[in-house]
């Protein structure tokens, strides 16, 4: 278990802190992450990679000549929030464009895109390119739903090492393109990880078992086999690889590859090599040409004892990539001149390290309560007190039932809803408060609050409450006092807006299964002429109802997909929050009528 922290909200951030100070001649600190301590040289492809914290080294410790320019890093098991990311890429951006590189979830996919849309926004070409080799996570013909585990570094590197080359965007790319779907991925655990101030792990797994099929943010494996031996894990990890090959793979033999064997967390370097004794004969007796193996910690779940093995079957350009020099924190291959002097630091960054000051800037003050705000009537700054109160009430509600969510989350996901719920309902409480505090209208109020909810959530549930809130912020305004049809209207676009972003629909086994009814419960409650408040309570308790509904379902999307069956009879984590979050803010407005 983890056992060196302090508070475990501030562990991620703590990390991150740590690392930067230990290895300043790689990387240098930046809001939302870290970028080369060198400039990205002028016109060159800036690879930005990024997702939650848990994963070290992936994926700061992958920040250097030869490999990303910049990582952006969320809290544990959350992927890093659209603002983070726009400031990383920004301050790395060195004229050439950007392309934005992550693991396949669901969360990253939602603040990625939504980055790529600011940075390209701002004026810089901007492509994003989600890693997904799990075979375990879905079949051949769903390939793209598949999760991005140990693939992500043979992704990554040839990408970076194209960008080295002076590569253009679209190619460096079509290189990323291609070294993804030859990329293939599959893994084993022994016990599951356990988050740092948990008194217990994510999943057990039973005396003399393996999980099979892992993830890696504490998800529990796809099935259970009896415990091997090391010879028989590697039996079982070559022997799935090789059943699925890419397309233009008829056969192993005479084929190259690049052959990784990652640690999870906790099995010792010898074990790993125990075991990679058997995959490179394994290997060698199909005709596979291995080049350049990796065995050790490249991609890990905390304290996972698990191993998985990767394969990335390799052309004479993706060899050559893949055999190319880097120098980071934790990966090093071949040897590098040494960096350009960086004297003239300044003009070769000309404008990036400014953006992300102001990024920085613009977060500290709008946490302080500092920045301006619009004007306001005194009808919307009443109605901002509302607000706040309601805020309040999802803070505390979630704050009490954050354990229920993580266990909740931990049956089929990874357990961290309720930690996530916990970070992200609270900032958008302080954030609301700040700006009700210097006069803020209800709209800005709640647009404050969706902001910060999303930075300092992250992961799916951050994108999604973030875009509840602006979206019910919007409706709102600042000019007039809303009253309830205009709180419906605001509902039923956030509901919508879900969807847009989210793309579930009712039935996926997600948070839309609530938002959805609860949308058309208000709308048909304040077209009765309901009172604001009667007309909530009436769609809070189809809330309750629905979320219960949940425990029949089986999921479609997320990271509870690939265990459909271990989550039945179990509520959706997200459905049930926002059940206990609409109740919470029925209490608010009665006791603010």
């Amino acid at each position: 278990m983890t056992r060196l922290f302090n508070d475990p909200a501030a562990f991620a951030d703590e990390a991150l802190e740590g690392f930067t100070a230990a290895h300043r001649r790689w990387v240098r600190p930046v809001t939302g992450g870290v970028v080369r301590a060198t400039a990205t040289p002028a016109g060159q492809v800036a690879v930005v990679i990024g997702g939650g914290s848990g994963h070290y080294p992936a994926f700061s410790g992958l920040v250097g000549r030869g490999l990303a320019h910049g990582a952006a890093v969320g809290n544990v098991f959350a992927s890093p929030s659209a603002r983070q990311i726009h400031s990383v890429a920004t301050a790395a951006h060195g004229g050439g464009g950007v392309l934005l590189m992550y693991g396949n979830y669901a969360g990253d996919v939602l603040h990625f895109g939504q980055a790529a849309e600011r940075i390209a926004a701002d004026g810089i070409e901007t492509r994003t390119f989600a890693v997904a080799d799990d075979i375990s996570s879905a079949g051949p013909d769903e390939s793209a739903k598949r999760r991005g585990i140990a693939g992500d570094l043979p992704v990554f590197k040839a990408a970076a090492a194209a960008a080295e080359q002076g590569l253009p965007l679209e190619e460096v790319l079509r290189v990323a393109e291609r070294a993804g779907v030859r990329t293939r991925s599959f893994g084993i655990a022994f016990s599951g990880c356990t988050l740092p101030g948990a008194d217990h792990p994510l999943f057990t797994v039973p005396e003399a078992r393996m999980a099979v099929g892992l993830g890696i943010h504490g998800e529990p494996g796809i099935g259970e086999e009896a415990l091997p031996t090391a010879d028989e894990a590697a039996l079982l990890l070559v022997e799935t690889l090789l059943k699925e090959l890419p397309d233009d793979v008829a056969d192993p033999a005479g084929r190259r590859a690049a052959v990784i064997l990652n640690g999870l967390g906790s099995v010792k370097y010898e074990e790993l090599f125990v075991v990679y004794r058997k995959v490179a004969a394994l290997l060698g007796d199909a005709g596979v040409e291995i080049v350049d193996p990796e065995v050790g910690e490249l991609v890990t779940s905390f304290d996972m004892a698990g191993i998985s093995l990767t394969l990335t079957w390799l052309d004479d350009r993706l060899e050559e990539l893949w055999r190319a020099p880097a120098d980071t924190p934790a990966y090093r291959k071949g040897a590098l001149g040494d960096p350009e002097p960086d004297q003239d630091r300044a003009a070769a960054t000309a404008g990036q390290d400014t953006a992300a000051a102001q990024d920085t800037a613009v977060s500290d003050a709008a946490a302080s309560g500092t920045t301006a705000v619009p004007v306001a009537s005194d009808a919307s700054r009443r109605a901002a007190g509302t607000v706040l109160a309601a805020l309040d009430a999802v803070a505390r509600v979630v704050d009490a039932h954050a354990g229920e969510l993580g266990r909740i989350d931990a049956v089929a996901g990874d357990g961290d809803h309720g930690i996530g719920m916990r970070r992200g309902s609270s900032a958008a409480h302080r954030a609301a408060h700040d700006a009700h505090r210097v006069g803020a209208g209800a709209g800005t109020v709640l647009t404050r609050a969706a902001d910060d909810w999303a930075d300092k959530a992250g992961g799916t549930s951050g994108a999604l409450w973030g875009t509840i809130l602006r979206s019910l912020g919007t409706a709102l305004g600042d000019r007039d006092a809303p009253d309830a049809a205009r709180v419906a209207e605001g509902v039923t676009e956030a509901s919508a807006a879900v969807r847009r972003l989210g793309g579930a629909e009712v039935g996926d086994k997600t948070m839309v299964d609530v938002l959805v009814p609860f949308a058309d419960a208000l709308a048909a409650a304040t077209a009765e002429g309901l009172p604001l408040a009667e007309a909530w309570d009436r769609a809070a308790t189809t809330a309750t109802a629905a979320a219960a509904g949940t425990a029949d379902l089986l999921p479609r999307r997320g990271r509870a997909r690939p265990h459909a069956e271990k989550s039945l009879g179990t509520p959706d984590a997200g459905a049930h929050s926002l059940a206990l979050i609409t109740r919470a803010v029925h209490g608010a407005l009665l006791d603010h009528h």
